[in-house]
């Protein structure tokens, strides 16, 4: 038996989150007081987002050097889900401040950060608030 889930409710399932902030990284567990609240500014930020195709695909090589530079969030899962036809067992998102779209990166054991991501456009809305409680935690 197949349950269709948004990615948005797979997102605010998730069994951890890490945050990647300039090569330091921070896990968060559901008990957490800082995963609710990533969970939280999430789920405001996305709040009708329009889920698009992605402009582009990821590359694991780039994507692991660029999670050493910046601010990077990623929802980790304890199985492997399915949305719009393609796997994941986690998810990452590159934070800037000023962006009103961004990929979703999807991550999968055998290929890494390789392949074809999501797509959210924040629908005249930016990462600002999201990015303030993520480097304030």
């Amino acid at each position: 038996m197949f349950i269709a889930m948004e990615l948005n409710e797979i997102i605010e399932s998730s069994d951890s989150i890490s945050v990647y902030n300039n090569g330091e990284t921070s896990v968060y567990r559901q008990q957490d007081a800082p995963y609710s609240q990533i969970i939280d500014g999430w789920t405001t930020m996305t709040d009708s987002v329009h889920e698009m195709p992605a402009f582009g695909v990821s590359i694991n090589k780039q994507t692991v050097e660029a999670m050493n530079e910046g601010l990077w969030v990623e929802f980790v899962f304890d199985k492997q889900y399915t949305h719009s036809g393609m796997p994941f067992e986690k998810l990452l998102v590159n934070v800037e401040k000023e962006w009103q779209g961004f990929n979703i990166i999807r991550y999968n054991a055998d290929e890494g950060y390789s392949g074809r991501c999501y797509y959210y456009d924040l629908v005249g809305k930016n990462m600002s608030q999201f990015y303030d409680i993520i480097v304030n935690l």
